[in-house]
């Protein structure tokens, strides 16, 4: 299950070990809507073993800035701390599946 990143709680995902991915999203951008079902089921099949967060650019713009976000969506691999990887666009399952098993 997919979790909701914030200016508050930002600080604890990043210390959490293991793969962390964050999905930076907007309500208004019509290609995160078409990822988001994507992304929400591979937060389902990879709970426990990795940790799927959302991040909205419009309510956490200094956590987007932090990662130089320019363009959404976009989805940050962090494993124990580091970034490792980044897709920008809406990209099939299958590819983003290949992502999550190379970082685990």
């Amino acid at each position: 299950m997919e979790k909701v990143i914030t200016s508050t709680n930002f600080q604890e995902f990043l210390q959490e070990p293991g793969l962390l991915v964050i999905d930076f999203w907007a309500t208004w951008c019509g290609p995160c809507r078409m990822l988001s079902p994507i992304v929400d089921e591979l937060a389902v099949e990879y709970e426990g073993r990795a940790t799927v967060a959302k991040c909205n650019v419009d309510d956490c713009e200094d956590i987007a800035a932090q990662f130089g976000i320019r363009n959404i969506p976009t989805l940050i691999f962090v494993k124990d701390g580091a970034v490792v990887d980044r897709t920008v666009g809406v990209l099939p399952k299958q590819e983003l599946e290949a992502k999550f098993n190379l970082y685990l």
